[in-house]
């Protein structure tokens, strides 16, 4: 059954989702793929416990849908069985950006809405499912090895509780690491003789506080999402709400520098507090809810491993563990699962190849550091405009453009359909740089002045 595969083991630190996903990849060229996770979780786990994001409201962009629909086919569908929604962004959100509402047109790209629990445990069942698949729960990794040609040539890792505690190697041809935003990854390597340049860091000062609350079977509302956009400096407060499986709604609000209440009465009245009334309509008539969360840790970093120039061979990073997003954009998620299919795309290059695994790790770091250049702009610019010390000339101009795109696009669906495909990672940025683009931009900016 497994004959065909040309490799033998690759590892896999972390289990969550950049690591289900990876797993999966992994799994159509090795001969086992072995999860190590720290946690004690099974196929009934759903968000991971170490991830304290996971109660809040995600996005997955339609890129993302895209790429998980191709290694796990029938999700979208299954997801749909149990009440997450499928519409065309267009139709189903009610947006509200800082120039006004967006036009509600067809735009062709669809998305679905669900919650992070219920999408991670859905994958996990089908990866754990993978012949080729060991997981190793309940295990920490605490290093890397190396062979005697100077790759990485597995892991240590530590299991057990108390006097039960032992420690061990685990030998593979890859490693990847998927630990997340807490990876230990730049020791390990420091460990090695391999030292990586200086994180970026591009503070957010954004809180979330988030509940799943019961939405209504009948007399449901005309949107399956109403948003309102933080955007600096006027836009302080915002929130979202989505449509999510099992008949609820997921309410997620933001404060810049200000944290929403998680007591039901203050809850509430900062929703109240938002322009886009939709989210306040609805908590209001609420029955039945869920507890409250808060989640403050949300800077955006980016360990810049593309440019390591001793980047050991058979060792790659992934997702969380490589750059990690303000989750107010929605990236992570589809920026993990863009990542993860580029994997398999250099993987599957080298098997029709013939070729080993010697030398593709480095060409790896760089693409991912090539494909994150685009939503870490997008993400570190807006977040950038907040600090009126802090504003690099090309922060400052984005700024400027979407100021008055967004002024275009409330009136022209046309532009606001190619901002859509912009946003969920379907087109390039380059489409919203266009002469037809820039004309009506800068015709907008001239009316403004």
């Amino acid at each position: 059954m497994t004959k065909h595969l040309p490799w033998g083991t690759a590892v896999v630190v972390g289990g969550s989702y950049a690591g289900l996903v990876t797993a999966r990849v992994l799994s159509d060229f090795f001969r086992e793929v072995v999860v190590l996770e720290r946690d004690a979780v099974d196929e009934d786990t759903g968000s991971h416990p170490g991830a304290p994001q996971g109660y809040h409201a995600h996005a997955m962009l339609a890129k993302g849908g895209e790429v998980l629909e191709k290694l796990f086919p029938g999700l979208r569908e299954e997801l749909r069985a149990a009440g997450a929604p499928v519409f065309d962004y267009g139709e189903g959100i009610d947006f509200l950006l800082p120039a006004g509402t967006a036009p509600r047109t067809r735009t062709g790209v669809e998305i679905q809405t669900f919650t992070r629990d219920e999408l991670e445990r859905r994958l996990r069942r089908r990866v754990l499912a993978l012949p080729q698949v060991t997981p190793m729960a309940g295990a920490s990794c605490t290093g890397l090895v190396r062979d005697g040609r100077g790759r990485v040539g597995g892991v240590t890792y530590r299991r057990g509780q108390g006097d039960e505690v032992r420690t061990a190697e685990l030998a593979a041809d890859l490693v990847v690491d998927a630990s997340g935003r807490s990876s230990s990854l730049e020791g390990w390597l420091g460990e090695l003789g391999v030292s990586v340049p200086a994180q970026r860091t591009v503070k957010a000062k954004v809180t979330y506080t988030s509940m799943n609350f019961d939405r209504p079977e009948e007399g449901h509302p005309d949107f399956f999402i109403a948003y309102q956009m933080l955007f600096a400096p006027r836009v302080a407060r915002a929130g979202v709400l989505l449509a999510v499986e099992g008949g609820r709604w997921t309410c997620s609000l933001f404060g810049f520098e200000q944290q929403p209440p998680t007591d039901d009465a203050g809850y509430l009245e900062y929703a109240h507090g938002l322009e886009n009334t939709k989210l306040a309509e609805q908590l209001a008539r609420r029955t039945v809810q869920e507890p409250t969360y808060r989640y403050t840790n949300v800077d955006n970093r980016w360990r810049p491993y593309h440019l390591v120039k001793d980047w050991p061979d058979r060792l790659v990073a992934i997702g969380d563990s490589v750059c990690v997003f303000n989750p107010v954009y929605g990236q992570g998620l589809t920026v993990a699962a863009m990542e993860a299919e580029m994997l398999h795309a250099m993987l599957t290059r080298r098997q029709a190849g013939g070729r080993a695994l010697d030398g593709a790790a480095r060409d790896f770091q760089r693409r991912v550091g090539r494909l994150l250049l685009a939503p870490w702009t997008l993400s570190t610019n807006s977040d950038l405009m907040w600090n009126p010390r802090r504003q690099p000339a090309g922060a400052r101009f984005g700024h400027w453009y979407n100021t008055r795109l967004f002024r275009v696009a409330v009136k022209d669906a046309a532009m606001w359909s190619r901002f859509v495909r912009v946003v969920n990672m379907t087109a390039s940025p380059a489409v919203l740089f266009h002469p037809v683009v820039a004309a009506k931009v800068l015709a907008a900016a001239l009316t403004h002045r």
